[in-house]
Parts: C-alpha cells; sequence; structure tokens
C-alpha cells in the first residue's frame, strides 16, 4: 500500500494488536491478495535507522508471505525499540501479530 488514504482506512476500521516493536492493522480488503504498508516514524531514528527498519520488515513478510491469510490490507507500525532489534527480533514480533490477528494458515510462535 502506497496511498494515504488507504493507510487512514486500515487505521480507522480495521483492528489493531501492539508488542514490543511492532503495531499492526489488520482490515479485510476483499481482494485475492495481502497488501502490506509499512509506517516508520522519524522518531525511530535518522533515515538510515528508519531504512533499515523498513527492509527488515518487508524481508521478514516477504519470506513469510505463503502463511498469511489472503484477503487482507497489513498495516505495520514500527515502535522506537525497534531502531535497536535484530532481525530475528522483527520477524518474531511479526509472527506474533500475525497469531494474535488470527490470521496465520499455520499457528506457530517461538518464545
Amino acid at each position: 500500500m502506497k496511498k494515504n488514504n488507504d493507510f487512514r482506512t486500515v487505521y480507522k476500521s480495521g483492528r489493531s494488536y501492539a508488542n514490543k516493536y511492532l503495531v499492526m492493522y489488520v482490515l479485510e480488503n476483499n481482494r485475492d491478495m495481502n497488501r502490506i504498508g509499512i509506517s516508520v516514524s522519524k522518531k525511530v531514528g535518522n533515515s538510515v535507522v528508519r531504512h533499515r527498519v523498513t527492509r527488515l520488515l518487508r524481508e521478514s513478510y516477504r519470506l513469510h508471505e505463503n502463511i498469511f491469510n489472503g484477503g487482507l490490507d497489513i498495516v505495520v507500525v514500527a515502535r522506537n525499540s525497534a531502531a535497536s532489534a535484530s532481525y530475528a527480533d522483527i520477524e518474531s514480533a511479526l509472527l506474533h501479530l500475525g497469531k494474535l490477528h488470527h490470521i496465520l494458515k499455520i499457528y506457530f510462535y517461538n518464545d
């Protein structure tokens, strides 16, 4: 997702869960595929840090895209603590939120 209006719709009408690193909003989009939007505020750090967090989130979703249910608009917002998180932390946080939203085809999560 790239359009501000799409993000606003998901924020307004979607359900949200949060953990230490991320906040995830989910809304059904009545399509056969998912659309993912990633938001990293300027409060998270400088541009290098923000782009790193964005890349980690995008890659984590890409590698696990096959276990997410289809037909969803997903917006992931990074929290300040994500700036110092490793890839494993981000991946775990993303899957944890997917589990909380019940949007994973396979329910697994390593504590």
